[in-house]
């Protein structure tokens, strides 16, 4: 019934009427309020007309529609002729009116609701402006292009990529290597722009949660050097310990992106070290309660989708899998397991992506042994940083935490 009754001609012109005058409505709103002294064409009733001829035309025939916006674009090309004598170059009111024309074709060939969706567009990006300029003074414009380029590339290049493995000795495809870079990224660049923009300035502890998503290693190191000038080792203690607390989640939630066997049982011993974790800076932070501050957190991070860390992360990604497939080839699980070991004191991530996206002759309870002894390995390293960028209170805290977590880690595959 109601479809019905907005296919009536006479409700879209209605309809085609009124979202021209109220176009017209903006216009002028943008007039009084941004460019008073500007001369241009029409009153508000002038895109009601424009609307309503656009609507007459489009029912009555399209070569008739065409001529009319000939019509529309001549008189706007001798308009725009003369405001270019005054140095004004803007097509904005030229674009409005053309989909003001629009409006009638759009009820004609589409319907009703099409039109409303069109016009919420147009009033919506009209209004966007102050909105965009806010936007750009908080953020950073190249980091904007970044994150646009790489994802141009993402959309562009991976439906491209083969999904065969590149050799016999490189167990992965080019597809799944770029894939493992979007996905790492992606999660790291959450926890990088919560923490540059979002929050920024909210305390160290949110800094040690934030700095998990992105980076637990260089948010300890960061955390570690702060420390070593603050008589606060309680608070640093905590946001520390906190930053490895969320690595669990994070590597978690990266691990149920590739494969989901893995991280089904990884996620019962990763859920129990990351609110243990988290109890333990909880435990810290309200011993902390009597310490003061002497700064806040001011580091700059690096953002995580720089080109080049991108392809840094793919080099890697493509080391980690010929190393892990000569170790297993050479050593078995032994092997992988010493290998994980060793990895930890890397940048664990490429390994990670390559133990769950390469096509291995590993078996789940393994590859999750891998990991764990992994992430284990990596909180000693942790623990290592922390001690050698504070050398206080807060370093050896720190420290003993992170080595008791990363035993813990290793130790509860073999139990």
């Amino acid at each position: 019934m109601l479809e019905s009754l907005l296919n009536e001609v006479w409700v879209q012109l209605i309809v085609v009427v009124i979202a021209g005058l109220l176009i017209g409505l903006e216009i002028k709103e943008y007039r009084v309020h941004h460019d008073s002294s500007s001369k241009e064409i029409g009153s508000v009733r002038t895109y009601s007309f424009i609307a309503l001829i656009g609507f007459i035309f489009a029912k009555i025939d399209m070569p008739l529609y065409i001529i009319g916006y000939i019509a529309i674009l001549s008189h706007f090309a001798l308009f725009y002729y003369f405001k270019l004598q005054n140095s004004r170059t803007g097509i904005l009111l030229f674009l409005l009116t053309t989909l003001v024309y629009s409006f009638g074709m759009i009820v004609v060939k589409f319907n009703v609701w099409f039109l409303i969706v069109v016009f919420v567009a147009i009033v919506f990006i009209s209004n966007i402006n102050r909105k965009l300029e806010h936007f750009y003074t908080i953020f950073d414009e190249r980091e904007i292009e970044v994150f646009a380029k790489l994802l141009l590339l993402s959309a562009v290049i991976l439906p491209l990529l083969p999904h065969d493995n590149i050799s016999g000795f490189i167990p992965v495809s080019y597809f799944k290597i770029w894939v493992a870079v979007v996905v790492v990224s992606m999660f790291s660049y959450v926890g990088y722009i919560l923490k540059r923009y979002i929050f920024k300035d909210k305390g160290y502890l949110l800094t040690g949660v934030l700095g998990g998503i992105y980076s637990s290693t260089a948010t300890t190191i960061v955390l570690a050097k702060k420390a070593s000038s603050n008589r606060t080792p309680h608070i640093f203690a905590s946001s520390i310990i906190m930053a490895t607390a969320f690595m669990y989640f994070r590597l978690l939630g990266i691990t149920y992106a590739f494969n989901y066997d893995i991280a089904s049982r990884l996620l019962i011993p990763f859920a129990v070290l990351a609110f243990l974790t988290m109890g333990i800076s909880y435990v810290m932070y309200k011993q902390a309660a009597t310490e003061i501050m002497t700064d806040t957190d001011n580091a700059v991070d690096k953002n995580p989708l720089e080109l080049s860390t991108a392809f840094i992360f793919a080099f890697l990604f493509i080391a980690m899998a010929v190393l892990t497939h000569f170790v297993l080839s050479r050593y078995g699980d032994i092997g992988l397991n010493v290998l994980s070991f060793i990895v930890g004191f890397t940048d664990i991530d490429p390994f990670v992506l390559s133990i769950l996206s390469s096509k291995f002759n590993v078996t789940i309870e393994n590859a999750s042994t891998a990991i764990m002894i992994a992430v284990g390995s990596n909180n000693i390293l942790k623990a290592f940083y922390a001690y050698i960028f504070s050398k206080n209170k807060a370093g050896m805290l720190s420290a003993a935490v992170l080595i008791l977590l990363g035993a813990i880690t290793i130790g509860i595959e073999f139990i």
